[in-house]
């Protein structure tokens, strides 16, 4: 658990469908041509290239480990918004990660979430991280992005900005298989003798989302909330170029996006259906992509807009 309350009280204190083609007689051999069948097979080698450059694009795992997600409860705090809004936003984050399978934090838990509102979202960045640099990057390998990242997230003109901590663990114990700065180094017990396999997963620790709310103001609750829930519950890349794909992360560049998209949610279904214990960070984006496929998951009804 990690004091992002103070912290963000230190930054705040300082700055204050188509019609069918006519049907072919059945006589008619172009009918059962085969090249019918090797478009179906282009289109779906199509299909799989282009969400194998989502998943590609999308998702940022900590060093070299594979993609983390949230394995316990999860508390949203939201700091420096009205109630009616910070409740909102708390409210549709959580019942996202309910879809999920997730347990999410009842009122008055301490948040492994926290989302800051500040009128000056790089300033605020800034403080925050002069306030509590271990924090965000604790020490311990696999837990957190470069210095060049934190760097980018503190320098950013972005009008949401996010920064992860995830832990490799023992997926049997728990257990931090990590070592911290002056700490003794963890003893893991293997207990899975495969070159597919391993004992460690990686697990979701804490997020810090800071909005610089003068950029969203042309954002509707439903459309913040979810771009929120997103970057939330799943390590994204900042950086990420999906101007080509259907995601609510192109809510700034295409206004009418109006939520949660359905690839947003396939992916989060598949980033939370997938083997945690498949070996190399490739296998592990290789099974989200087959599950985005194989396993279609409508998207997730967007409450109404307010």
């Amino acid at each position: 658990m990690f004091d992002w309350m103070t912290a963000a009280a230190v930054s705040l204190t300082l700055m204050q469908s188509q019609t069918p083609p006519a049907p072919q007689p059945a006589q008619t051999p172009a009918a059962q041509s085969p090249t019918a069948l090797e478009d179906v097979v282009v289109e779906g080698r199509r299909l799989r290239a282009v969400v194998q450059n989502f998943v590609g694009e999308i998702s940022a795992p900590a060093g070299n480990r594979g993609p983390a997600r949230w394995n316990g409860p999860v508390c949203i705090g939201v700091v420096n918004l009205r109630t009616d809004v910070a409740q909102y936003i708390v409210d549709r984050t959580s019942d996202v990660a309910r879809g999920l399978g997730l347990n999410a934090g009842e009122p008055g838990c301490s948040p492994n979430v926290l989302i800051v509102a500040a009128a000056d979202g790089r300033g605020t960045a800034n403080a925050i991280v002069d306030a509590r640099r271990r924090a965000f990057q604790p020490g311990g390998s696999g837990m957190a992005r470069s210095a060049a990242a934190l760097d980018r997230f503190r320098t950013s003109d972005a009008p949401i900005r996010w920064w992860h901590v995830s832990v490799p663990v023992d997926s049997d114990t728990g257990e931090w298989a990590t070592r911290l700065p002056g700490e003794p180094a963890p003893v893991i017990s293997v207990s899975r003798a495969s070159r597919l396999r391993t004992d460690i997963r990686d697990d979701l620790l804490k997020a810090i989302i800071v909005v610089d709310m003068d950029q969203v103001t042309g954002l509707n609750f439903t459309q913040l909330a979810d771009y929120l829930a997103l970057v939330s519950l799943s390590q994204v890349d900042p950086e990420a170029d999906v101007g080509a794909f259907d995601t609510i992360l192109n809510v700034f560049t295409d206004p009418a996006t109006p939520g949660l998209t359905s690839w947003d949610m396939d992916y989060l279904h598949a980033l939370y259906s997938a083997e945690q214990n498949t070996i190399g960070a490739n296998a592990r984006g290789a099974e989200i992509v087959d599950l985005m496929l194989n396993g279609p998951r409508t998207a997730e009804p967007a409450p109404d807009q307010r």
